[in-house]
């Protein structure tokens, strides 16, 4: 991987020896392992990032973790590394950042101390379960519910898409708990261990490209009083700070699998004899290669740009994210079908690095909020200034 973006003037000393280390252990670590069994594989790789040192950019330095707050810059080298070497590999840094990442916010120090250590080491997988079977993007249609009943709080009803659904030992829940309330207010949020009595996985779903994924059940689910996440009502609110922070990074990654798709595809088209020439010396594939080239830089430009402006300028980079997002994601998707037309025939066979990446592409235009929902954040943020 080329990390000559690493010039650019977000980053600093401490960033660049990041993205070396987290290539270098990609390297080492993600070259031909097997995903057959995909649950094994990420319990594996969380093991195996806890020990390799990059979990701990997911929580803060005081609970394991390598810095004193989360630094949106440095899980962005992290996730988009990953994600040139292996998609699972990002996958699972990702959720244990996501998951832990409302505790991080708003946990009490106690709810910190008793998790994120675990988080950073690898030893406890983390999922965040917010979007619902009616209630996706639109969270104010959100059902789930939560009431207090003396010292525990009851959880009745569902959460589906729920990643590391299955395998987590933890999973941060939103939940509405005043029902008179409309629309995003009165939801709160909690921390439910996997063997809580009344938590079931309701269905395993597989999707395009496979990893552990769940519709996960709350049937009259007890949990101590001391599980509430934050203010009571203020679920909303941290669930979408949480993915403030975290959705710059699905554009690292986004663009982090485009880079790959692109190296292979450039070394392809320079070996590849055709005509008498390289496929490389035929002008359309030159086209191809400077429009994939152009897209990858410019999201990786908008991407480290909102990371820059939340670390830097310590506000919150609603708007940045959601652009970084929305053109990387996108551009992305584009980058790597270019790439398979150039493999020709090859492009589509299965076990070829370019048609792995064409599966693995496609659910992150969705994640975190659709493409189509993030203009609706762009436009909304700009009405509003």
């Amino acid at each position: 991987m080329t990390l000559d973006h690493l010039d650019w003037p977000f980053f600093d000393a401490a960033h660049r020896a990041l993205a070396g280390e987290a290539d270098a252990w990609a390297r080492a670590n993600l070259q031909g392992i097997a995903h057959d069994d995909v649950d094994a594989a990420c319990r594996g790789l969380v093991r195996a990032l806890g020990q390799g040192g990059l979990l701990r950019w997911c929580v803060p330095a005081e609970f394991g973790g390598a810095l004193p707050r989360l630094d949106s810059r440095a899980l962005c080298l992290v996730r988009e590394t990953l994600a040139y070497h292996d998609a699972l590999a990002d996958f699972a840094f990702a959720m244990q950042g996501l998951g832990s990442g409302a505790i991080t916010l708003a946990g009490t120090r106690e709810q910190k101390q008793a998790i994120l250590p675990r988080v950073a080491r690898g030893e406890s997988i983390m999922a965040f379960a917010l979007s619902e079977p009616q209630a996706g993007s639109d969270v104010g249609a959100m059902r789930c519910s939560a009431r207090r009943d003396g010292a525990h709080w009851v959880l009745a009803g569902e959460k589906t898409w729920i990643s590391n659904g299955g395998i987590a030992d933890v999973y941060t829940v939103f939940a509405r708990t005043d029902p008179a309330a409309t629309g995003a207010r009165g939801i709160s949020a909690f921390t439910v261990p996997a063997d809580a009595p009344g938590l079931r996985i309701a269905e395993r779903i597989d999707v395009i490209a496979p990893h552990p994924l769940a519709r996960v059940a709350f049937d009259d689910c007890r949990i101590p009083a001391a599980h509430l996440l934050g203010e009571e009502g203020a679920g909303f609110k941290l669930a979408m700070a949480t993915l403030d922070i975290f959705r710059a990074s699905v554009a690292a990654a986004a663009f982090g699998m485009a880079r790959r798709a692109f190296a292979e595809a450039l070394s392809f088209a320079r070996e590849r004899t055709m005509f008498g020439a390289t496929l490389a010396d035929q002008q359309m594939a030159q086209a191809k290669l400077a429009d994939m080239t152009t897209a990858i830089d410019a999201a990786a430009l908008l991407t480290y740009r909102a990371a820059w402006t939340r670390d830097v300028q310590q506000r919150r980079a609603t708007r940045e994210a959601a652009m970084a997002k929305m053109t990387a994601t996108e551009s992305a998707q584009q980058v790597i079908d270019a790439a398979v037309q150039l493999f020709g025939g090859r492009g589509v066979r299965r076990g070829e690095i370019v048609e792995r990446l064409y599966r693995e592409i496609r659910a992150l235009r969705i994640y975190e909020g659709a493409t189509e929902v993030q203009k609706l954040v762009i436009a909304r943020d700009l009405l509003r200034s």
